[in-house]
């Protein structure tokens, strides 16, 4: 069995899942001069959209991660400004002018990955993978899948502990793991509530990667595993519980509503659905973690960290209402939703 960690690894995961935030503070700085633009011209995130010629979904990542920081600030009309910061250290003309300090590292390959991204709103290459493709074409893949597997357990090993002590008073029967990986989350549920069952859902060569790891922790009685795409393959329909755990950050908002659409049209009456995922402050001015890994996520991936409150509309739309929202580990948390 897999121990709660005994001490605090926050730093360690952290530092890994911040990597990608300084290349796009120096696009920022150096190649886009937004926070020069932004004190002559206040403005929205549409509208420097169209003046920059990037996309939404990275821009809004990107501002998000600014605002966290403090060098912007966004008003009640959302008209984004450059704070005193900014203004004093990241504006052209000012004495006290950064930006050459970042115009030193303004070619390293990570910065133009999240430029590239900003442009054209498709992922980059996997970091430290030379010529690899962007992730979700990667990980079909065999030798990639098992990299990115491990190393994805490394965490889940952390954060699965934390899922099942967020469950707590609302014990899953059947859980159904949605795109559930090697099945380390459904293992955590398991040994928590020895009552529970559960089945993976995943994809090839992944799902054999899950079905090995359920043999290894002697739970091959309790977990089972489906083999299906999640998007285009009919799903189990006997299971009160679905899980999404660090699923729907993968993904851009019409896909995300896709999958909690299936999620919700596959659930029996009385049915409930988890989100276990790192999550965006509402008005999405942080928390700074959340801001920065979203960065990474944009970069490598089709999706970003949400908020309760989109994650939210997107359930009411569903007849879906969030009635509990837990803290598990390493900055994340559960949220708990049944029908209204």
């Amino acid at each position: 069995m897999t121990p709660t960690p005994l001490t605090d690894p926050t730093a360690i995961y952290r530092y890994r899942e911040s990597l990608a935030a300084v290349d796009a503070l120096t696009a920022a700085i150096v190649h886009l001069d937004l926070f020069t633009a932004l004190a002559n011209s206040p403005t929205d995130l549409a509208t420097i959209c169209q003046r920059f010629a990037i996309h939404p979904r990275p821009a809004d990542t990107l501002c998000t991660l600014l605002i966290a920081n403090g060098l912007l600030r966004r008003d009640g009309n959302g008209i984004l400004h450059a704070t005193d910061t900014a203004r004093e250290f990241l504006v052209a003309g000012s004495p006290s002018d950064a930006r050459p300090y970042y115009a030193s590292i303004a070619d390293k390959p990570g910065v133009a990955d999240f430029l590239t991204v900003l442009r054209t709103d498709r992922p980059a290459n996997w970091p430290g993978e030379e010529g690899e493709a962007d992730w979700h074409a990667a990980m079909r893949t065999e030798a990639f899948a098992e990299s990115f597997t491990a190393a994805m357990d490394c965490r889940g090993r952390v954060l699965g502990p934390g899922l099942a002590g967020g469950l707590v008073g609302f014990t899953p029967h059947r859980l159904l793991d949605v795109g559930g990986g090697s099945a380390v989350y459904s293992i955590a549920v398991a040994r928590a509530f020895p009552q529970a069952r559960a089945t993976v859902l995943e994809a090839s060569p992944v799902d054999r990667i899950a079905r090995r790891t359920i043999s290894a922790a002697g739970l091959d009685g309790r977990i089972d595993v489906v083999t299906a795409d999640m998007f285009t393959d009919s799903w189990p329909a006997d299971h009160d519980t679905h899980l999404f755990s660090n699923v729907l950050h993968d993904w851009n908002e019409a896909d995300c509503r896709r999958l909690l659409a299936k999620s919700v049209a596959a659930l029996p009456q009385g049915g409930r659905l988890l989100i276990h995922d790192m999550l965006l402050d509402d008005d999405k001015s942080g928390p700074l973690w959340a801001a920065e890994y979203s960065v990474l996520l944009t970069t490598v991936t089709q999706g970003r960290l949400y908020s309760a409150a989109e994650i939210g509309s997107w359930l009411a739309d569903l007849g879906m209402r969030i009635v509990a929202r837990a803290p598990t580990a390493l900055g994340r948390s559960v949220l708990i939703a049944d029908r209204c």
